[in-house]
């Protein structure tokens, strides 16, 4: 996988065969992270998000999970952290370089089928065209 942005730790790319297109957000995690501990410093909390990880273990742990466990043990640590919708704020500059990325992507993602772009591809013709 080669990423080539300006700035890979928040970009859109492609995998090398073309077949899957990522979207890279670091900050997300970042902020995940200093959520999460920005609580341990009060002991109720800090105990509340360890119970939350502890449960949120035990469902990914298991070998049959039911359906959306994960999503609701997931959530609870997030309220138990007080956490935030995950989220980035764009600039100009940033929304019109990721556009461009994610129109690179789709493109590469799009070149075969009935509904394929073809705007940034070489070589490839729209034969629906003809």
């Amino acid at each position: 996988m080669s990423n080539e942005s300006t700035n890979p730790q928040l970009s859109f790319y492609s995998r090398s065969d073309w077949l899957a297109g990522f979207l890279r957000a670091d900050r997300i995690r970042v902020d995940t992270l200093v959520s999460l501990v920005a609580s341990w410093g009060d002991p109720d909390a800090r105990d509340n998000v360890i119970a939350a990880l502890d449960a949120l273990a035990e469902v990914v742990q298991s070998p049959r999970t039911a359906e959306g466990a994960l999503d609701a043990a997931a959530e609870a640590v997030e309220d138990a952290a007080g956490m935030d919708y995950a989220q980035i704020p764009l600039d100009k500059t940033d929304t019109l370089r990721l556009l461009a990325e994610l129109t690179t992507v789709a493109d590469h993602l799009s070149r075969f089928g009935p509904n394929r772009r073809t705007a940034g591809i070489p070589g490839q013709q729209d034969r629906r065209a003809s």
